[in-house]
């Protein structure tokens, strides 16, 4: 049975040579280039197929692939033929065509696309969602659970619609992901609320799961005959009192292609600096660094833990018609009023150094760079924060004074680093307990003796009163928080300052155990600590600082 099956892969395979190099033949007796649309993995644009009938393209063997205004794109089979030469006569009276010539094979594989025109008008980038629908869910939905159900009872035979009780249930829940995984057995749609992923869904048929993916490429601009490689796009649901972006991404798998659609929900986007969740001693450290006139600000930690949300707090703060702020960003996730946003662009050379550069010769007061990634990026941004710019910036670290080394292994000079650098911050997301049924935690006399000892440590800035009368809790479940015990995220903050002993150290190429001992002595909390107090004051649970922090060791026992 192999050996059987084999052979025909084999024949298979040699039968579509044969007949490539047919329409290679034919290409050069006609003056005409070739083109194999599987091969070239070219794609094939839907606006295209809507200038010529699917009976009449077929009649005539010719298959348009793409249009640019006026020029029109065919692969024909043989344009000499006299069914073939009627139709592009006609075409040509409202087209400039350019006709490559192409074996059967590619024909059918153009012509298969014709099944989705009649979806065309739907598919233009974007896609409208009745609100009505997400109020409905918003009304039915009351844990992770329903929404699990009703997809589970949701009956339609259009794709169109299972997309839209996906997109419209996770803007009900709050979703900043949707995850479509398939699977050997089962395909499933998993979201992530709040930081976490939660599977809803596994039941799809093969069939309905490449009709979505589908779906959502079309949407995305995406390419239909490409597998086999990672894609990335973009579309947009149209609300009536706003516009939230998707970002696609599609990368293959062993059992078909992974997708993850990102939502930008402009409400999701708290840029007002006070509501970040910062203490009133570290705002204060905030303010009066982000008023400086020069130097450069840091912003750590890993993807998806709210850093850009926070540089964007500061730019909102100091905005004034007074100052000019330019970003650099990969990509802009949301657009600032009164602010000019740019965005990284490989095949235009337009970097993070080369824009960067760019941008300081606009004279810019104040400069935001996505992420320091090299050399050369931190250099030019250093050297900048030294000529007179403010300079905000994110870098990959697990905390703040990780920043110093990361930023020698990168290659930027001990002598510059100390002089450019005000400040280091760290972040993390924690998910904050729902008010509405989180329940108090034991505490044991141990454990307050601890605590009151942890309360000691603390730097003379933080305020000890305000944690007088502290008290943990943990989660429960509810139909406000749809059963998962929180709702919505704030952020923890470690902030190291660069001070002048501190900048003599970095002279000095310290670890960063030596760093750290010394932002410790100056005063410095660290992200677990100011978890902690957040626990104290009932926002988040001990098992959620522990989840992005680390075990609270002192705590045991």
């Amino acid at each position: 049975m192999f050996l059987a099956q084999k052979l025909q892969e084999q024949l298979q395979k040699q039968r579509k040579i044969a007949e490539e190099n047919d329409a290679k033949r034919r290409a050069t007796q006609l003056g005409l280039p070739y083109l194999d649309l599987i091969g070239s993995k070219t794609p094939i644009e839907l606006k295209s197929l809507q200038t010529i009938k699917e009976g009449e393209a077929k009649k005539a063997l010719l298959a348009p692939f793409q249009i640019d205004r006026k020029k029109l794109f065919l692969a024909a089979f043989n344009p000499a033929l006299p069914e073939s030469k009627t139709a592009l006569e006609s075409l040509k009276k409202n087209f400039e065509l350019h006709i490559a010539v192409s074996s059967m094979s590619s024909l059918n594989h153009g012509w298969s696309y014709y099944q989705y025109v009649g979806d065309t008008k739907e598919i233009s980038g974007s896609v409208e969602i009745n609100e009505a629908h997400i109020n409905e869910f918003r009304s039915q939905i009351k844990s992770l659970a329903d929404f699990t159900a009703s997809l589970k009872n949701f009956k339609s035979p259009y794709t169109s619609q299972i997309l839209e009780i996906i997109l419209a249930g996770a803007m009900a829940m709050k979703t900043s992901d949707i995850h479509l995984e398939p699977g050997e057995n089962e395909n499933a749609l998993r979201l992530r609320v709040d930081g976490l992923l939660h599977t809803i869904f596994s039941e799809f048929t093969a069939l309905v799961y490449k009709s979505v993916v589908t779906r959502i490429k079309l949407l995305s601009n995406l390419k239909l005959n490409i597998h086999d490689e990672a894609q990335d796009g973009r579309f947009t649901i149209k609300l009536s009192d706003r516009d939230i972006e998707v970002r696609t991404s599609v990368i293959p798998s062993e059992y078909g292609e992974t997708l993850v659609l990102r939502l930008l929900d402009p409400l999701s986007l708290k840029a007002n600096l006070e509501e970040l969740g910062w203490r009133p001693d570290d705002l204060e450290i905030i303010k009066r660094e982000i008023d400086r006139p020069n130097g450069l600000i840091l912003n750590t930690g890993p993807t998806g833990s709210g850093k850009t949300t926070t540089l964007y707090a500061f730019l909102k703060f100091i905005t004034n018609p007074e100052i000019k702020i330019i970003t650099i960003e990969d990509p802009i996730e949301y657009h600032l009023e009164g602010i000019s946003q740019t965005q990284v662009d490989a095949d235009a050379d337009y970097t993070f150094a080369s824009g960067l550069r760019s941008i300081l010769r606009q004279d810019p007061d104040i400069v935001l760079v996505g992420e320091i990634r090299d050399k050369e990026t931190a250099e030019i941004a250093m050297n900048a924060s030294l000529t007179g710019h403010l300079v905000f910036s994110t870098l990959h670290t697990n905390d703040a004074v990780g920043a110093i080394p990361r930023l020698i292994d990168l290659g930027a000079k001990t002598q510059i680093i100390g002089p450019a650098l005000n400040l280091v911050i760290a972040q993390r997301l924690v998910r904050v307990l729902c008010p509405k049924c989180k329940v108090p935690a034991p505490v044991t006399d141990t454990q307050k003796e601890k605590i009151k000892k942890f309360m000691e440590k603390l730097p003379a800035r933080v305020n000890k009163s305000d944690y007088d009368n502290y008290a943990i809790f943990g989660p429960k479940g509810c139909p406000e928080c749809a059963g998962i015990g929180y709702r919505g995220r704030v952020s923890i903050f470690e902030l190291f300052a660069i001070s002048e002993k501190i900048e003599e150290l970095i002279y000095k190429n310290p670890t960063e155990l030596e760093l750290k001992e010394q932002a410790t002595n100056e005063g410095m909390v660290t992200l677990q600590e100011d978890g902690f107090l957040k626990v104290l004051k009932g926002v988040t649970s001990i098992a959620e600082v522990e989840r992005l922090a680390g075990k609270i060791e002192w705590l045991e026992g």
